[in-house]
């Protein structure tokens, strides 16, 4: 089926056509199954499996356990025929508690043997408007995907009960370090070797060593994964909002090659060109502030990720090295942690193992 004969609303196809996300891969959790700008943005966000939210606002409603069920929608997903086929009888007469929210002006209809539900009264949510001014203030709609990270972000701070750790690290070799291999590399590929690569190396291949700071919870808290390797994924800022996308299997690349990914991504990011899958199967993020002068921070854990690294800017400071005063380039970041995976020692390990690599990088080349 094509594009133009889904049913979809005009903001779900603006959305899509932005985020390269074809429509017809996802569940819509409107009326006979269209698709609003809610589906499109969580879809690039939500892993295989889960369950549409009208299917989850109806099971809620009804009081039903959804793990059991098998979903019949796209990789696995539940969808509202699901939870009706599980309710049975139950589905039809009680509907009009539970009508879908973001089309309150549509009525779902009931079988014939069914009574028609009574019209609810529904108070439509404000159209999206230009920014207006009120007494001195101005309201400016909320767009899509800062909806979309306004809610991530709260289920991660709320849910997860984390931790911090800060650290100083002496960038003066991995500055050197770049400074011999800019032109080579240059040369070789176009592209300007910076210090974010230099540490995203450096991350990857501690993180191999510390399975426990590259692992995921399972969805129902009871187990925990330990991944083998590494999806890294590195925070893209722009005006309207955030996007993480994600370098897979970055543990098999060396510093050029990861280099690259990381710039094709990032470029991506920043011309709305990722796919669904560039977004999908982060193990680690990094977050870096650096380049806007930032002199510490701490990041929300991008779920189901367990840490996250904030870097931030590298600034030159007065340190002791055997005995005298010197001036060296110094770089703080930290790293938040689920407590409910990792703990404060193996945190810690992981920490004090990338500062070494990063004030000693030589052996990232080999």
């Amino acid at each position: 089926m094509g594009n133009d004969k889904l049913r979809a609303t005009p903001a779900a196809r603006s959305l899509a056509h932005r985020m390269g996300v074809e429509l017809s891969a996802i569940v819509g959790s409107g009326y006979k199954g269209r698709i609003h700008a809610e589906d499109v943005a969580e879809f690039s966000y939500e892993k295989a499996g889960g369950i549409t939210p009208l299917a989850k606002k109806i099971a809620d409603s009804f009081g039903l356990d959804t793990s059991t069920l098998k979903g019949t929608g796209f990789r696995g997903k539940i969808t509202r025929a699901d939870v009706a086929a599980a309710l049975g009888d139950r589905y039809y007469p009680n509907l009009e508690k539970i009508i879908d929210p973001f089309t309150p002006s549509e009525k779902v209809a009931a079988p014939a043997s069914a009574p028609a539900p009574q019209p609810v009264a529904t108070t439509a949510a404000p159209t999206p408007s230009a920014p207006t001014a009120q007494g001195g203030v101005e309201i400016v709609p909320m767009n899509m995907m800062r909806r979309v990270i306004a809610k991530r972000m709260s289920d991660s701070y709320f849910s997860a009960p984390t931790f911090v750790l800060n650290y100083e690290v002496d960038m003066y070799e991995a500055t050197k370090l770049r400074k011999q291999l800019l032109e080579p590399i240059k040369e070789k590929t176009g592209k300007k070797l910076t210090v974010t690569d230099i540490i995203s190396i450096a991350v990857v291949r501690t993180l191999m060593n510390h399975p426990y700071i590259n692992a995921s919870l399972s969805p129902d808290g009871s187990q925990i994964e330990l991944h083998n390797y590494v999806n890294l994924a590195m925070a893209v800022g722009m005006d309207e909002g955030l996007l993480v996308p994600v370098v897979h299997g970055a543990e098999k690349m060396g510093l050029v090659e990861l280099m690259l990914r990381l710039k094709d991504i990032t470029e991506r990011a920043v011309g709305k060109k990722l796919t669904p899958q560039d977004q999908e199967g982060s193990t680690f993020t990094i977050s870096n502030l650096g380049m806007y002068g930032v002199e510490s921070f701490t990041s929300i854990i991008n779920q189901p990720n367990s840490a996250i690294l904030s870097i931030a800017g590298t600034k030159e400071m007065p340190v002791v090295r055997n005995g005298e005063v010197v001036i060296r380039p110094i770089m703080k970041m930290s790293l938040t942690s689920d407590h409910r995976v990792i703990n404060g020692l193996g945190a810690a390990k992981f920490m004090q193992e990338l500062k070494a690599t990063l004030e000693s990088p030589l052996p990232l080349l080999v």
